[in-house]
């Protein structure tokens, strides 16, 4: 269920971004997000739970993870969705399982297995063929589309770093909060430098997509994404592909992009890679 319910929280920050691009700065969008998670996952974390503050190198360990994964990759993220479709957003993140199993490989000197090669052809098969209809109508750039696939890089970056670094000791929601502040602190300067008070209408139209953003989608999908990725990287990697799946769903619903046969054969593909990478995966 832990899986499940990030692929669903995870892909609907694509939609709940392109309403909340109609009426606000990209910037403007990542800084009150991060800001309002951050703070509020430190309330619980060392308010409420009174869970210990990092230490000495935990603090170095919180601010790379936050530059990769807040920073970078959703700050790019949010920029490149100015210029790409909600469905092809969701698509992008499927692509981050290859991604990272390439990265892992060349870096490391891992070797892939048979079973991890099927699980992805079949994964991204099926994510392929489920998003067939949807490039026809989608809009996107070329410049839009190279930063996504960029985000997804600098991703599996943030998540290599992640699953090498040990969190033994500090509390998940500590982990969550601080990167996520720290993240947002990072890309305070750029929304300064870039504010202009005519592109941001300050209202129910604006805060609604982005509390979206900070509580369901940062706070809950990120926690499920952490203790995924506590539990086994590779793994969790997986589920990333699921997030398209459920990402065409929440398009369907909220700005009606299509659902046809090539999304229902997708989607069986694509829970069968699951299927195998899951029995048989690499611990």
């Amino acid at each position: 269920m832990t899986g499940i319910g990030f692929s669903i929280l995870w892909p609907s920050a694509a939609v709940a971004t392109k309403f909340g691009l109609q009426v606000a700065q990209p910037f403007v969008i990542c800084i009150v997000r991060f800001f309002v998670a951050g703070l509020l996952m430190l309330l619980i974390s060392h308010g409420i739970l009174r869970k210990r503050l990092p230490q000495k190198n935990e603090w170095k360990q919180l601010a790379i993870y936050g530059l990769l994964n807040i920073s970078l990759y959703l700050g790019l993220y949010v920029l490149a969705m100015r210029n790409v479709s909600a469905g092809l957003g969701s698509l992008a993140i499927a692509t981050n399982p290859v991604l990272f199993s390439l990265m892992n490989a060349l870096i490391f000197g891992k070797r892939l297995r048979t079973i991890t090669v099927v699980s992805l052809i079949l994964c991204m098969g099926g994510v392929l063929l489920a998003a067939w209809p949807l490039f026809k109508n989608s809009y996107a750039t070329p410049g839009g589309i190279a930063l996504l696939l960029f985000c997804m890089v600098i991703y599996s970056a943030g998540i290599i770093y992640f699953s090498k670094q040990n969190w033994e000791n500090m509390h998940i929601l500590t982990i969550n909060g601080w990167q996520t502040l720290l993240g947002g602190l990072f890309l305070l300067p750029f929304a300064i430098a870039t504010y202009d008070s005519s592109k941001n209408a300050w209202g129910f139209q604006m805060l609604a997509p982005i509390l979206w953003l900070a509580i369901p989608v940062s706070i809950i999908g990120v926690q499920l994404w952490l203790y995924l990725l506590k539990d086994n990287a590779v793994k969790a990697s997986f589920w990333l592909f699921l997030c398209p799946v459920f990402g065409f769903i929440i398009a369907s619903v909220m700005v009606q992009e299509p659902i046809g046969l090539f999304t229902i054969i997708g989607m069986l593909l694509t829970l069968a890679g699951l299927y195998l990478v899951q029995k048989y995966k690499s611990e």
